[in-house]
């Protein structure tokens, strides 16, 4: 019995069963994933509004697009259904201005995949989620599992506005970086979190940053170069459970991941061949929904070295409970931790992870 599961239906299911007009906020990939979703229960979207920079008097699969003001005028008892990710604070001020105007409600739809956070699916699940809920570090951990939890359930976004704690608090009390710091960025993106990283660990002694999207890693380079961190070594290469090449899909930004029906392949590796058997103090792996693959090509690094660990928690609807599992398995001197950054939805919903000594 999970005692922390307080909502009793899904968003999806209340949304098959109103009777108001339910209008979307957001367009794109975002906005056809949920539209899937809502053919699947029988639910009507009535409108599609966008916020007023990005009106233009377009439409979108079939809709015009609105702004805020004109879905108002024309559905003045609407509920508003979320269709992108926010993270700034501006955005999410404004997402959480709307909610204390109108019923707005946040879907969870997974990164990667299609399997969604059901009943059915948290009743197959529930004893993988109780096993994590209780080997959980810390108080904060098991508020931030219960609540990623009922909001996966609700789409409700006060789930996730309770739980949201500055990425500096981690550093703090959780990783406390030291001076001889060996650092894998796995997903090193442009750079952004190898600054990071240095912000709170400036006199680290290496850093390895892998990056298998060539345009990202074309940013990588020169933010490393341009800032003569000579610490840094930077690979093209993406990273998976053994040596090889795959299907990569090459999309915009941080978008970029292993797909099956992708034209193009990349070079990929294992934590555990990246390393050759080196030290390494730090792995923090943001990796498209690739991330059992790779704590399982690093299972050596884990058992030897039991570095501490950052990793993106939200790309699949079981990341949260299946990646502290497979973890524990490797090393159950682990502890693990929970925290969910600033993010609507559970994206930066992130897991921690470290051997205390």
């Amino acid at each position: 019995m999970l005692d922390f599961v307080t909502e009793k239906q899904t968003v999806w299911e209340y949304l098959s069963r109103t009777n108001k007009p339910i209008l979307l906020y957001g367009m794109g990939d975002g906005a056809d994933k949920i539209l899937r979703v809502f053919a699947e229960y029988g639910i009507t979207c009535s409108g599609i509004f966008a916020s007023d920079e990005f009106v233009r008097g377009h439409s979108f699969r079939g809709f015009r697009v609105m702004t805020y003001a004109q879905a108002c005028e024309a559905y003045p008892d609407c509920i508003v259904v979320l269709a992108f990710a926010a993270f700034t604070d501006e955005l999410r001020g404004k997402i959480c201005r709307i909610a204390q105007e109108r019923e707005l409600y946040a879907p969870d739809v997974p990164v990667v995949g299609t399997e969604l956070f059901t009943r059915e699916y948290l009743h197959e699940k529930e004893a993988s989620l109780q096993e994590v809920y209780h080997l959980l570090a810390d108080e904060q951990s098991k508020r931030v599992f219960a609540n990623v939890v009922n909001f996966k359930l609700s789409g409700k976004i006060n789930y996730l506005e309770e739980i949201t704690t500055p990425v500096s608090e981690v550093y703090r009390d959780i990783l406390t970086p030291e001076p001889s710091e060996v650092y894998l960025d796995l997903g090193a993106y442009n750079g952004d979190t190898v600054r990071e990283f240095l912000s709170y660990a400036p006199d680290c002694e290496r850093i390895v940053a892998a990056e298998p999207d060539i345009k990202n890693y074309r940013k990588l380079q020169k933010f490393i170069e341009d800032n003569h961190l000579k610490q840094v070594e930077t690979r093209n290469i993406g990273v998976w459970d053994s040596a090889g090449t795959i299907p990569f899909e090459r999309r915009a930004g941080r978008n970029s991941a292993i797909s099956s029906t992708a034209k193009t392949e990349v070079a990929v590796d294992s934590i555990d061949g990246m390393l050759a058997g080196g030290r390494v103090t730090t792995i923090k792996m943001d990796v498209e929904g690739a991330e059992r693959q790779a704590i399982s090509g690093g299972r050596k690094t884990l058992r030897q070295y039991a570095p501490k660990l950052n990793i993106a928690a939200y790309h699949r609807t079981s990341d949260f409970f299946e990646l502290p599992l497979l973890i524990k398995d490797f090393n159950p001197d682990y502890q693990i931790y929970l925290r969910h950054h600033p993010y609507i939805p559970a994206w930066e919903t992130n897991l921690y992870a470290k051997v205390c000594r």
